[in-house]
């Protein structure tokens, strides 16, 4: 799951991760893309792919990006974006002709208006608001919190993400019924000065934003690589023979695990070839 430089140094703290020795990003490979054709020639550069795939917020959102200049970007490059009437500053996740892949996966055209471009390579003068306005982001979770319980709303903000030059806010929040958050929105615009969006996501991208170590020991998967949430129920955990143990089969987000999907294709198949109706088996060493 790490990366190659995150071996133990001298004083055991791990020298990977651009946290120096801290691991405070929540993983060092948080929906990390590795790119296989980096290093392949392609026969026509002027119809290789003009679109950036961006990263924010260590990973946990990414958005396409028009790049029209002939500037060429590399994975880890920091660029500033446009924005929602400014500009936002994000790290390159992937370049290349991989991006088209990946547009194709989420089913975006090449050729869409909706795509923003790439501004520039980001100063010092961007990456300085823009760090002063993610140190603001813990504090602005704190007290929207607290606004809504005054509101007596039935929410739960999860993450607040504030534009690199402090003009918009994006307000992650789960509820498990429709919220009226109108007065809450005028509140939000007067307390923070920012333009307010609120954005509702489930128990399991809450999980994933928060990142942390699941009962197997590793990342958790919708943390470190899981995009593709699909319904886990108790009869897959029939299929696999499992106990119905809701407490041993949730994960930290209070739902069944993701991983139960995993080896199901296998069960099903095996479970073809299984006898019907039958109550004794023929084996090499004799009936069991």
């Amino acid at each position: 799951m790490g990366c190659s430089s995150c071996g133990t140094a001298t004083g055991g703290k791990p020298s990977g991760c651009k946290s120096n020795g801290g691991c405070s990003s929540g993983g060092c490979n948080r929906m990390n893309v590795h790119d296989w054709l980096a290093n392949l020639p392609f026969s026509d550069p002027e119809g290789s792919c003009r679109i950036v795939e961006i990263s924010f917020n260590n990973g946990s959102r990414k958005e396409f990006y028009r790049n029209n200049s002939l500037q060429q970007y590399s994975k880890g490059d920091l660029v500033t974006v446009e924005g929602v009437s400014g500009f936002d500053v994000g790290t390159v996740s992937l370049s290349g002709e991989l991006v088209r892949l990946q547009m194709k996966k989420r089913r975006v055209s090449e050729d869409s208006a909706e795509i923003k471009k790439i501004l520039r390579r980001s100063t010092d003068t961007d990456l300085q608001k823009w760090r002063e306005n993610k140190d603001r982001e813990a504090d602005a979770v704190i007290r929207s919190r607290a606004i809504s319980r005054q509101l007596k709303l039935d929410m739960k903000i999860c993450e607040v993400e504030i534009q690199a030059d402090g003009r918009k806010a994006t307000f992650f929040y789960t509820a498990d019924d429709r919220v009226d958050f109108r007065e809450l929105i005028k509140i939000y615009a007067s307390e923070f000065r920012v333009k307010v969006e609120m954005k509702q996501i489930g128990a399991r991208q809450e999980s994933g934003k928060v990142g942390g170590i699941g009962s197997c020991g590793r990342e958790l998967c919708c943390s470190s690589w899981l995009t593709d949430f699909k319904s886990v129920t108790t009869t897959i955990a029939r299929y696999q023979n499992l106990s119905i143990n809701q407490a041993k089969l949730s994960g930290q987000c209070g739902r069944l695990k993701c991983c139960l999907n995993y080896e199901l294709d296998t069960y099903l198949d095996a479970l073809q070839h299984f006898p019907e109706n039958a109550e004794t088996l023929e084996t090499l060493k004799g009936n069991a």
